[in-house]
């Protein structure tokens, strides 16, 4: 059986969006520690990115709550919580 690339593996998954987003930045604290270019390289979702004016902005309906920026990113950077009941990621295996 051929399990496929991770990008096709992942878009068998299904998102339930919450109503609002789970992961929210502090702009200025993440800019004084420098954490965007960190964020953009190791979520494994690509949800984060930086803009020419140096704010991060995250996609969090694709987020695959692994906790990995949380883990990594400078404190005060990043309020992140699991999205409600019901919402969120839904892993999918074949």
């Amino acid at each position: 059986m051929k399990l496929g690339t991770i990008t096709e593996r992942l878009a068998r998954d299904r998102y339930n969006l919450d109503d609002g987003p789970h992961i929210e930045i502090d702009q200025a604290a993440a800019r004084a520690a420098g954490a965007g270019p960190l964020l953009e390289r190791i979520c494994p979702a690509g949800v984060y990115s930086v803009g020419a004016d140096g704010a991060i902005s995250v996609q969090w309906a694709g987020c695959l709550e692994c906790g990995t920026c949380l883990a990594v990113a400078p404190p005060g950077v990043l309020s992140w919580r699991y999205p409600g009941s019901g919402a969120g990621v839904a892993y999918r295996q074949g």
